[in-house]
């Protein structure tokens, strides 16, 4: 399972104009969630983050930014960043390129800024070049929470992030019901311990 947790080196250097980890000086993290905005979820990120003074990057999907319209206007007033998840969370390896950058256009009215995460993180070299022309940073990860596989029990995800996560680390969780249970476990109890072991977190900004 490492190997998803962690992406390895050699799928890394496949794509060597994305930022799958920021190269800081001091103990650095950042915290970057998925597929939102939702009402309940959501709202609870962003209020357990109020509670530490902690800053994060929201990848929402275009279709829960356009039904959840003051859902995007709470988190840019809370001072999130903010990226494109495209409009319906397609993968690149499941429909054609016209489709694909089709809906990653139709997100783009309701999702402000130049951060861009592929859906499920699948992604061709060949598309690169049009993507890099569409936005400022292409955004994977270091560490993959895996919160959303309902295979794994709540330990296990806070123990994916508490295992692999080092200095500069882009952590990915869900900020979605399919995760609900495990991320309302994990997230918090990640946020403490790496506190107490002297990190800070930052959002990923252009």
């Amino acid at each position: 399972m490492s190997w998803k947790v962690q992406p390895p080196a050699a799928l890394r250097a496949l794509f060597p104009h994305t930022l799958w980890r920021k190269k800081e000086e001091g103990k650095t993290l950042y915290l970057t969630f998925d597929d939102g905005p939702v009402e309940k979820e959501t709202s609870w990120v962003m209020d357990l983050l109020d509670s530490y003074k902690i800053k994060a990057t929201f990848f929402c999907v275009g279709e829960n930014a356009d039904k959840n319209a003051h859902m995007m206007d709470e988190l840019i007033k809370r001072e999130h960043s903010v990226g494109n998840h495209a409009y319906n969370h397609l993968p690149a390896w499941k429909c054609s390129r016209k489709d694909y950058f089709d809906n990653i256009e139709k997100a783009k009215p309701f999702i402000p800024g130049g951060l861009f995460r592929p859906p499920h993180g699948q992604l061709y070299p060949w598309y690169m070049g049009a993507l890099k022309q569409q936005f400022d940073q292409i955004v994977m990860w270091d560490v993959l929470s895996m919160d959303y596989d309902k295979r794994l029990t709540q330990a296990e995800v806070l123990n994916n992030v508490l295992q692999y996560t080092r200095n500069g680390s882009i952590l990915v969780f869900h900020d979605s019901e399919k995760a609900w249970k495990r991320m309302h476990y994990a997230l918090p109890a990640s946020i403490e311990k790496l506190l107490k072991e002297g990190y800070q977190f930052k959002k990923l900004e252009v």
